[in-house]
């Protein structure tokens, strides 16, 4: 098996400006095979010619797909198409900024790779079933799925038996993927909160990827990362909303369908203590606009109208965060811990207030409601399956690990690890599988 790692000389990887060589270090050290790209074009190759990625395909963003009726509406967004967005969104503004453009495109197209079946449905559903051996965290997913269940880079442990470090991606591409830099519970000013990056039995890696890093502190690139997901996310969801009919520009001059976006966005997209006053003044700055979509009938005007304001948000959102970044930090080049990105007050609330448009419309509506209910009881069925019956059905990729697992803690994980890979078609075949035996 020695024939897994390369022989060539590394010698011809060219240096990065803005990144020291530990920034581009890997976890198992390896030769470039093709000289003269670096070592960032090759985590963005890795990340895009993934598995894992092209799966993404199959996962729900808002929408499950195959769900909308429309022929013109055949093909929802999915976790595949937002991450694409959301990856040359932030190429661009890390590229304004000084970041390598390869570096945060890597992250931007791997940061959702972890998120399993039916979005953050699935996610909540998994967390449920994994409270017992770690619990279950998109983000946390991500890295577990980069550096260990992506088969890409194998290495010897001290018994001489082959075990995955996953893409092997550089340091500073894990660290860039990185949303959450903490453990379960470990949120720095939320210990209550759900959100964190890293399991337990995946720190020795973590704190491989932020040796150096400030405790708690994202680097720069993954607050690029974070800010252009938000922006791709809050500008596409509210763009399908109204392709779809279920958001009437209209009814957001109304004071009552506004205090219900108020409502929703209070807490949840931005702080407890939030005055309406300027989620209200946030909208209206919006509405005011000459490229506003103040109504949408489907036509070809109309839907050219509607995708100049899509590019015309996204514009906004991106440059108020440079020009304020640029104004703290001036106009040399930023990366990894050299400056913090600075979005003004006004565009988060502004963002936050199309967040919450779609929420309020889309998600909230009745039939999503029993839709989400009905992939919670899938997926909760199938853990339960998967748990009793294991190694049955299992992945080989999965049963291999599941046979090795010292306990049955590990042996949970190993099952979440498999039902967090699935697409929403997939998890509902192979819980089909086991609740109905005659359906294949």
């Amino acid at each position: 098996m020695e024939g897994i790692k390369d022989t060539k000389d590394s010698t011809d990887t060219p240096d990065i400006p803005g990144y020291d060589p530990a920034a581009t270090e890997r976890w198992d050290p390896e030769p470039d095979k093709q000289p003269g790209r670096t070592a960032f074009q090759r985590d963005r190759a890795r990340v895009l010619h993934s598995a894992a990625l092209r799966r993404l395909a199959g996962k729900t963003q808002v929408v499950t797909p195959g769900t909308r009726s429309h022929a013109w509406d055949a093909s929802p967004r999915t976790r595949l198409t937002h991450s694409l967005e959301c990856a040359q969104v932030g190429r661009e503004l890390g590229a304004a900024l000084g970041c390598d453009p390869d570096l945060v495109e890597a992250a931007c197209l791997s940061h959702d790779m972890g998120h399993p079946p039916f979005g953050h449905n699935g996610e909540q559903a998994l967390n449920d079933v994994a409270k017992d051996c770690g619990g279950f965290e998109g983000n946390a997913q991500s890295l577990r799925l980069l550096t260990r269940i992506e088969p890409k880079r194998f290495v010897k442990d001290a018994d001489g038996e082959l075990v995955s470090v996953g893409l092997n991606l550089t340091r500073a591409a894990l660290d860039a993927a990185t949303k959450y830099p903490w453990g379960r519970g470990g949120h720095p000013h939320d210990p209550g909160s759900p959100k964190f990056g890293v399991y337990e039995d995946d720190l020795p890696v973590f704190e491989w990827v932020r040796q150096g890093a400030p405790a708690h502190r994202k680097c720069f690139e993954a607050q690029v990362m974070d800010w252009s997901d938000d922006v791709a996310y809050s500008v596409h969801d509210f763009e399908d909303g109204l392709h779809a009919g279920h958001i009437d520009p209209n009814l957001l001059l109304a004071e009552p369908e506004r205090a219900d976006i108020w409502q929703v966005a209070i807490g949840r997209y931005v702080p407890e203590d939030t005055d309406p006053q300027e989620l209200a003044e946030a909208l209206d700055r919006l509405v005011d606009q000459e490229w506003w979509p103040h109504g949408y009938d489907g036509s070809a005007v109309a839907q050219a109208r509607l995708k100049d304001a899509t590019s015309q948000l996204i514009g906004r959102f991106c440059l108020a965060a440079e020009g304020a970044t640029r104004q703290a930090y001036g106009s040399g080049r930023l990366t990894r811990y050299g400056a913090e990105l600075v979005v003004p007050r006004e565009t988060r609330n502004e963002c936050a207030v199309l967040k919450a448009v779609a929420v309020r419309y889309v998600m909230q509506r009745a039939e999503q409601e029993a839709l989400r209910a009905d992939q919670r009881i899938v997926v909760a069925e199938l853990a339960d399956a998967l748990v009793h019956r294991a190694p049955d059905g299992l992945e080989p990729q999965f049963r291999a690990a599941y046979d090795k697992a010292p306990d049955d803690r590990a042996r949970k994980r190993v099952v979440i690890d498999q039902i967090a890979s699935l697409t929403d078609a997939s998890a509902r075949a192979l819980h089909a599988r086991f609740h109905h035996p005659r359906v294949r």
